[in-house]
């Protein structure tokens, strides 16, 4: 009954205590006397216990600036880059060039290991490039890729072993992590890395959506 007591007060003067911040300025002794126990260490004057709380938070909210900073870098990067492919895109003369300027800046420019494109439709000149794959978009072979190509949202992560093996062949066991943008109409891009954390599920994949756009909207242009 006792222990019921004492922390139901506790309860009540921390309370109240909130709600009266100001209180230990018109009590400095109290506040001087007060002790805090730490996890690890002597315990340890309210005082210097709040200078302590004070500092950790400076060093977590300076951790998450430079976060941010470094976040908003890396987004400034990929938008000019993201930029400068679709330019690079628009100044095609023909499809083929069109998807040899994708893949080459795909791996350039973005760090891709291992780009691979699927099209529907033959491209011309462009019959036999080791980057390239045309399916028919009726061939069973894409099976596992109909829900993607269905919603157009990119996938990102380590794909399935049938997936896998459609896009990299014999260099799918090079291939840890992928970033997969379907193309509704058009086709697949794929960049596969071999750094199982390059692409992850969740990822933003803002960037991504813009070059497929870019592509095919660049694409459009010789169709006939």
């Amino acid at each position: 009954m006792s222990d019921t007591v004492e922390k139901l007060g506790a309860h009540e003067v921390a309370a109240w205590l909130r709600r009266h911040p100001g209180f230990l300025k018109q009590f400095p002794d109290l506040a001087l006397s007060l002790v805090v126990p730490r996890d690890e260490g002597p315990a340890a004057s309210l005082a210097s216990y709040q200078l302590e709380v004070l500092r950790d938070k400076n060093r977590e909210l300076s951790r998450r600036l430079q976060d941010l900073f470094a976040n908003a870098q890396e987004n400034e990067r990929l938008a000019v880059r993201t930029h400068q492919l679709t330019l690079a895109l628009m100044r095609q003369g023909t499809a083929g060039d069109t998807l040899r300027a994708m893949a080459a800046s795909l791996a350039e420019d973005f760090n891709g290991d291992l780009v691979r494109l699927v099209v529907f439709e033959p491209i011309a000149g462009l019959e036999e490039a080791d980057w390239l794959q045309v399916i028919d978009a009726g061939d069973a072979r894409l099976a596992p890729f109909r829900d993607c190509l269905a919603d157009g949202e990119p996938i990102c992560g380590r794909l399935q072993p049938e997936k896998h093996a459609l896009l990299y062949g014999l260099r799918a066991e090079d291939v840890e992590s992928t970033a997969l943008l379907p193309l509704p109409g058009v086709g697949l891009i794929a960049v596969g890395s071999r750094d199982a954390n390059r692409f992850f599920p969740g990822m933003g994949t803002l960037f991504l959506r813009m070059m497929g756009e870019s592509l095919a909207t660049a694409l459009r242009r010789f169709q006939g």
